[in-house]
């Protein structure tokens, strides 16, 4: 029988693999770019294949990051009009403004699984790789924060009325 304490050290163990995959690609488009900076302006060299390997990484870290954003509540909220509401306000209007992120996350997932199996067996310019492996980036990241998305919808749903009480934020 699987219990809810073996469910959530489960979903802290995927966390962390889904945040250490995220922080390696940042460092490693962090580095790539550095040192494609030092060998263009001190040695004259430029690679196409590391450009476009660049570009995909970045593509990869945006929608890999999407999730993150969403399980961290990493978004931009303006709040002033919020906070007037009662918390059960409160609390149902976060929920619907998750479905509105749902839905249109459904679609980036549609249309770019769409997009990649029409256009993704054109070999790319620079790493003469098929393309789907770049634009299979988008449904990727989009379905996993699919899954985060639902998970916060959950979350939201159990969450006591007071974690909707208006809190005192010092500065």
């Amino acid at each position: 029988m699987i219990t809810i304490k073996a469910i959530n050290r489960l979903g802290k163990w995927m966390y962390k693999i889904y945040m250490g995959i995220g922080i390696f690609a940042v460092a490693f488009l962090a580095t790539c770019v550095i040192s494609s900076v030092i060998m263009r302006y001190f040695f004259g060299l430029s690679y196409a294949a590391l450009e476009e390997f660049m570009t995909t990484l970045f593509a990869f870290t945006t929608f890999w990051g999407i999730g993150i954003c969403i399980i961290e509540d990493e978004h931009i909220v303006i709040d002033s009009f919020y906070d007037f509401f009662p918390p059960l306000i409160k609390k149902w209007v976060t929920f619907f403004n998750y479905l509105i992120v749902l839905f249109v996350d459904w679609i980036i997932i549609k249309y770019g699984l769409s997009y990649t199996l029409q256009y993704g067996k054109h070999l790319s310019m620079g790493m003469r790789i098929p393309t789907y492996w770049m634009y299979g980036i988008i449904p990727l990241g989009a379905s996993i924060a699919f899954v985060c998305i639902i998970i916060k919808l959950i979350r939201i749903a159990r969450a006591p009325l007071s974690d909707y009480e208006k809190k005192i934020v010092l500065k």
